[in-house]
């Protein structure tokens, strides 16, 4: 014990000196976690909607102020034409083109029905999918105003309707922040882990001093425990920091118990940072390290479901976000912070981790080879 207590003072010591390590590993992700749902949010709002209104009646009026009033959409140069209107889209000065034709009004009133013409810049496919959704809805909308203002009471039958009631569990205002901050906090906290304990053994190596060190007693499992705490230990750091960090900036309170993120959290780092002393013990250089690490966590962020369902994936991809710990804890996280769920409903979570984790950390220590 007294061997690891040395260890652990040196690990210690050489990451307080380094005031690039304490950036990249505390304040960096702190900074990202602030800036990136911010920046990187995927509610689809200002868009630009160009009008080419050929009959310039009141329906088509009304229309036309029904979506500017909208929330979503903001108005787009006046276009006379279809013409004028395209090259607006060709300068990214429109996103949707509406185009009203002529008679418009009079064929709604004498027989009940006509035609709007939409064109939709589609480069951006989320934002002109979710864009033309949003705009069908809302015409959708006035079609149904302006029927009931047609029918006359006692003149025709009630028409038969289906009232749809919806409810929105766990995530009430459909709010993107608290959907997506819980998984990026799960995203950058993986980064900094694997990035930092992959370059551990690998800087001693560069630097000379793994050679001194293998010359001493030290066992092989005390020496890479003296590489894991320290790491594990801010780990634990930059989750708490996050957790105040969504809170004060974001609201977001988590539902489920706090101690049960925590607990699942330790054996995600002791998971995590084998995998990036597996990677050092495999390194020769710090390039060469942070290389491979970069590789594994960007493939398995993106098939984390972070971003996108794992339902939606291939088999292949689901196979490899099953033994991928970070689709695990990325699971939890929402699980324990939205629905408020307890042990039970993450302990199938919480064995595929720690079963991975014992395979990464031996591997690691069976790995290492100690010489003279």
């Amino acid at each position: 014990m007294r061997t690891l207590k040395f260890l652990l003072q040196k690990e210690f010591k050489q990451i307080f000196r380094s005031k690039s390590i304490i950036f990249s590993i505390v304040f960096a992700p702190i900074i990202q976690l602030i800036l990136m749902p911010l920046a990187a949010n995927y509610d689809v709002k200002n868009i630009y909607v160009a009008f080419v209104d050929h009959d310039h009646s009141t329906y088509s009026q009304k229309l036309i102020n029904r979506v500017y009033s909208s929330i979503y959409f903001k108005a787009a140069p006046y276009s006379a034409s279809y013409d004028d209107a395209m090259h607006l889209i060709e300068q990214n000065k429109a996103d949707i083109i509406v185009e009203i034709p002529q008679g418009f009004e009079d064929n709604l009133v004498r027989e009940s029905h006509d035609k709007l013409y939409l064109a939709v810049n589609a480069i951006n496919g989320t934002k002109a999918g979710v864009g033309s959704g949003y705009l069908g809805a809302l015409i959708r909308d006035f079609n149904q105003d302006i029927q009931m203002q047609w029918k006359q009471p006692g003149h025709f039958a009630e028409a038969q309707t289906i009232d749809v009631v919806t409810n929105n569990w766990y995530n009430p205002y459909m709010s993107y922040f608290l959907f997506m901050v819980p998984g990026l906090m799960v995203s950058l906290l993986t980064g900094i882990g694997a990035f930092s304990a992959s370059l551990n053994i690998v800087r001693e190596k560069e630097i000379g001093t793994i050679e001194q060190i293998n010359v001493t007693p030290i066992r092989k499992y005390h020496f890479l425990l003296g590489k894991l705490i320290p790491y594990w230990c801010l780990g634990m750091i930059v989750f708490t920091i996050g957790m105040i960090v969504s809170r004060l900036v974001y609201g977001i309170v988590p539902v489920g118990s706090i101690p049960l993120l925590y607990g699942f959290l330790a054996v995600y780092l002791l998971t995590l940072l084998g995998a990036g002393l597996l990677i050092s013990t495999y390194s020769d250089t710090q390039q060469q390290a942070v290389s491979v690490a970069f590789f594994f966590v960007l493939i398995f962020n993106f098939i984390s479901g972070i971003f996108t369902p794992i339902d939606s994936m291939p088999e292949w991809a689901k196979a490899l976000a099953y033994i991928s710990p970070i689709s695990h804890f990325a699971q939890v996280m929402r699980m324990v912070v939205l629905k408020g769920s307890t042990w039970p409903d993450v302990l199938p979570h919480l064995g595929a981790v720690f079963a991975l984790g014992v395979v990464l950390n031996t591997w690691a220590v069976l790995n290492y080879r100690k010489t003279t």
